[in-house]
């Protein structure tokens, strides 16, 4: 890189940010809170934050805790959950970093936690406020019911699974467009599948009273279980229903179950281990991502791409997509985090939920005040906690892992689903609530007959529509 770019008057610096920040020592002999860190200007803080965060992930990676500890400390001076994009994310990052090095002394991680509370109906809360702060889920819920719409036309009988059935508001939007079907609504019954009974009779509650509203016969089925736990059986499909299935940000979970067929070796992975391949082209965050920083860091030497492994190893995840092909959907909808955060090293994984995060906290920078409580309890609860899943858990307890659509289409056409094109109508709806926003960032596009959600040029959510090939 030529230069960096100027940022409030700030004199140019010729060399790459590597180097240049390179020549500034780690060691805390320099003193707290290290006075030249305050001189910074944004552009170049942001710079030294990824650089710092970097190198802070491969002394974890390598277990070296004095280095951890120097550059842990270097960034409290720098990171900050209500300062600008890149020392919010970098807070995140760092607290996902400590957290993974604290498991390594049970004990000590459980008494920093033994206070913690956390409930399933935080996460409701956050996801609703995720739900009204950005549009993804919203367009996922537009789309869905819209490809269920198309699938349904001329049904008399219809039965919706919802593999997370906490949020009512996609079903209310659905009532309401079968209220107004030319040949009448149909009779419609939703099996709702969540862990709390309470989430469920709530839902239950909201649906119910829409539909008598709107004079539509309705019954509502709640399945108490874990998705991981789920008895098929009992979604009691009946005969001479139409069925559809919505599984909006569910199925990556189930990935979990497999970690250790996932975390089996390929034998040609180690001639790929020096290379994650990144690419990003936007303003802000991922701005600074784009610079020649990431280049100079690679997996480490003992890393093996999961990208290499099939993905027909994952039996849990097979079994179940069989199972759901066994209730002959008419139409599957599934939604999913764009990005691969099942890589099987620490670096591949924070490289990519780097860029992942770094723009849904750009999304939030552009349209929501950085004093609003809102946004820092989606950036904490929400986003913080997924980022220290990714980072700081292996195995079973590892639940976000994110994977790509091409996997998801893999996936699904090994489990005996065939593709359902999204509609043109469906594309044009989601255009016009993005353009609702006000904000040019938002853009959706087609991609193998499926639509991405963007954020500027970085998709971040995959939308995909199925149905059982026979």
């Amino acid at each position: 890189m030529a230069g960096m770019v100027q940022d409030e008057g700030s004199s140019s610096v010729t060399s790459s940010p590597l180097q240049f920040f390179s020549l500034m020592s780690l060691s805390p002999s320099l003193g707290s809170p290290y006075p030249w860190l305050r001189e910074l200007k944004s552009e170049e803080r942001g710079l030294y934050l990824i650089h710092l965060l970097l190198s802070c992930a491969k002394h974890v990676a390598s277990g070296s805790l004095e280095n951890t500890n120097i550059t842990l400390e270097q960034i409290s001076h720098l990171a900050s959950p209500d300062g600008d994009t890149m020392q919010r994310i970098a807070a995140y990052f760092t607290e996902a970093l400590a957290d993974r090095i604290l498991k390594a002394w049970p004990g000590l991680h459980k008494a920093f936690n033994s206070t913690r509370i956390s409930s399933v109906s935080d996460g409701i809360i956050v996801r609703k406020l995720f739900f009204e702060l950005c549009p993804f889920l919203k367009v996922s819920y537009l789309i869905t019911n819209q490809s269920i719409i198309e699938a349904m036309e001329g049904e008399k009988m219809v039965h919706i699974i919802d593999l997370n059935s906490s949020e009512p508001a996609q079903w209310i939007a659905l009532l309401q467009v079968l209220s107004a079907r030319p040949e009448g609504p149909p009779h419609l019954r939703i099996t709702g599948i969540h862990q709390q009974k309470e989430v469920l009779e709530q839902t239950a509650l909201r649906l119910t009273e829409e539909a008598e509203k709107l004079d539509i016969p309705f019954q509502f089925n709640p399945v108490v279980s874990k998705l991981e736990n789920l008895d098929v059986e009992s979604l009691r499909v009946k005969t001479g229903e139409a069925l559809a299935i919505s599984s909006v940000l569910q199925l990556h979970s189930l990935l979990a179950s497999d970690d250790e067929i996932l975390r089996i070796k390929s034998p040609s992975a180690s001639k790929n281990s020096n290379s994650v391949h990144l690419q990003m082209n936007q303003s802000s965050l991922g701005g600074l991502l784009d610079k020649d920083l990431v280049n100079g860091y690679n997996a480490s030497p003992d890393s093996a791409s999961s990208s290499l492994l099939s993905v027909s190893a994952s039996a849990k995840m097979e079994s179940f997509l069989t199972a759901l092909w066994g209730l002959s959907p008419k139409v599957m909808v599934v939604t999913e985090q764009e990005s691969n955060h099942n890589g099987s090293t620490l670096m591949e994984r924070l490289l990519e939920a780097l860029y992942f995060y770094a723009s849904l906290f750009d999304c939030l920078e552009s349209t929501v005040s950085r004093a609003s409580m809102e946004r820092m309890k989606v950036e904490k609860m929400l986003f913080g906690e997924e980022i220290k899943n990714i980072i700081a858990c292996e195995g079973a307890e590892r639940k976000e892992r994110h994977e790509k659509l091409e996997k998801w289409i893999r996936r699904m056409d090994f489990a005996g689903f065939g593709r359902v094109p999204l509609s043109y109508y469906a594309l044009l709806q989601a255009r016009t609530l993005l353009q609702s926003y006000g904000c040019d960032g938002y853009k959706i596009k087609e991609e193998n007959g499926c639509l991405v959600i963007c954020w500027q040029d970085r998709a971040l959510f995959s939308v995909s529509a199925w149905k059982c090939r026979r």
